[in-house]
């Protein structure tokens, strides 16, 4: 699998696919991304749109910030996190060739950037992966939020 990168939007029609646990209202710049080919099977990667939020034990706001723009940095395609000293919610786009690779990589993020980028030990409480298509829809129509603004980590 490989990272989507915002640009051109992929051709064919998609299937819209929602899969949610936890919380996370999609958000982020903005989106699209040339289709690519899916590890070696000839199957056509989509874009989704990852919301994942972690929590757990209070940590210094400053560190928390550290580790997030660490994680940025070593995670090109982070496009967006908020933090507070309890909680984080990373967005960005997945390239993938379904909703269950995308999910998978997704729920596998924090825990190999954990020591890398010192992240605070807390857990995945919420998982959202929508398609491209329904990331468009809900804000098109009101209920979705508008591409963020600023790209990058800041505070709650």
């Amino acid at each position: 699998m490989r990272r989507g990168r915002p640009g051109a939007s992929p051709g064919g029609a998609a299937e819209r696919t929602l899969t949610s646990v936890g919380a996370g209202d999609g958000d982020a710049a903005a989106d699209g991304g040339a289709v690519a080919r899916g590890a070696g099977r000839g199957e056509a990667s989509r874009l989704w749109h990852i919301t994942l939020s972690v929590s757990g034990n209070e940590a210094p706001l400053r560190e928390v910030r550290r580790a997030l723009e660490q994680l940025a940095h070593d995670h090109p395609f982070l496009l967006t996190s908020r933090y507070a000293n309890d909680h984080a919610e990373i967005r960005y786009w997945e390239e993938a060739r379904d909703l269950h690779d995308a999910a998978a990589v997704a729920l596998r993020l924090w825990g190999e950037h954990r020591s890398s980028a010192r992240l605070p030990p807390w857990e995945i409480v919420g998982l959202e992966v929508i398609d491209r298509d329904t990331y468009h829809q809900r804000v098109a129509e009101g209920y979705g939020p508008p591409p963020a603004s600023p790209v990058g980590v800041h505070p709650f």
